[in-house]
């Protein structure tokens, strides 16, 4: 089988590397390799990881350089076929690498391959299975986020947007379509190349059998006024860069109604509302601002950056996340 290389970005997670490093020594696939890109943490992560796998190759950054930049850099020292990046709070099935590169070996045509993600500390709940749903304003979340696994989603064999938790990426898509866009800093860049992907006519597969367990935002921290904001504003750049023309009017609309539904959810103590619990409003209504100003003021310069490689045309665009939308109310209330 063909070589691989695990990508994994770190910012002084230390204390995670060890579920995730040691769950890709126990994997039954062993032909692969392993890129840590280490976004100057001030911890001891680049001893740890040394210490754990010492065939490790670490690229040790002079910043933090976000997550899409980081995992550019390491892409771009990978010299094999397929790509797979993997957070540092995941711990993977053994059997997590043979079932993605077995199932995307024999069919060029497959740029992409979502795993199925479920909750570390209770594997019975999902995160997400093959990959992400997108909403009418681009924002995305895990299939069947939430929902209790009973292999309901095991049937899946498409996917749309692979989340980029875990995900595995053909290495010659990313040369043709191009890597992260390093505007995005974290969160929502997954969704930009996984459209991108799509235009230039890559399918995304979803792989139930490959399983990784994941410790959701113990890097980042759930719904900090950061995450918000770069969500809030990156998701924009999202459809923006990849909707046909004639959706990105009602962008503004669809995020305002997505808004108010959020605004319910907090006075009713429900879905997003029990998430935003313990945030201080003001600093979550600052972050909300800030971000729709630096998307107001990035609209033309992304519209530059449209997708350039374009296969299908815009109504088969249409139709395929069409088949793949979440409703607004799924994503706030999470029914």
């Amino acid at each position: 089988m063909a070589l691989v290389t695990i990508i994994i970005v770190n910012h002084n997670g230390s204390s995670l590397l060890d579920d995730c490093l040691n769950s890709l020594v126990a994997q039954i696939f062993t032909n692969y390799e392993v890129i840590l890109v280490d976004n100057r943490s001030t911890d001891n992560s680049v001893q740890t990881a040394a210490r754990i796998l010492p065939t490790i190759k670490i690229l040790s950054l002079s910043e933090n350089t976000g997550w899409a930049k980081a995992n550019n850099i390491g892409i771009r020292s990978a010299n094999s076929e397929f790509v797979i990046l993997l957070n540092n709070d995941t711990h993977a099935d053994p059997n997590f690498l043979l079932e993605l590169v077995r199932t995307v070996e024999g069919n060029p045509r497959v740029g992409m391959a979502a795993p199925k993600i479920l909750n570390f500390y209770d594997p019975t709940l999902i995160d997400s299975v093959g990959g992400l749903l997108i909403c009418r304003d681009g924002i995305a979340q895990g299939q069947g986020r939430g929902e209790i696994d009973k292999g309901q989603y095991d049937h899946l064999q498409e996917a749309l947007i692979p989340s980029g938790c875990a995900a595995l990426y053909r290495k010659a898509m990313l040369n043709e379509i191009g890597f992260f866009d390093e505007s995005f800093f974290a969160y929502c860049e997954d969704s930009d190349l996984a459209l991108r992907g799509l235009w230039a006519g890559w399918v995304a597969i979803a792989v139930p059998k490959a399983i990784v367990y994941h410790k959701y935002s113990a890097t980042s921290g759930d719904y900090s006024p950061v995450k918000l904001y770069l969500v809030e504003r990156n998701h924009f750049y999202v459809a923006i860069r990849n909707f046909p023309v004639w959706m990105i009017p009602l962008l503004p609309v669809w995020t305002s109604y997505r808004y108010v539904l959020m605004v319910v959810a907090v006075f009713t103590n429900r879905g997003k509302g029990v998430a935003l619990e313990g945030t201080r409003s003001l600093d979550l209504l600052s972050a909300l601002l800030r971000a729709q100003c630096h998307a107001a003021f990035r609209v033309w310069p992304k519209l530059l950056k449209r997708a350039g490689i374009r296969r299908i045309s815009g109504k088969q665009f249409a139709q395929r996340i069409k088949e793949f939308r979440l409703s607004m109310r799924r994503m706030v209330f999470n029914r």
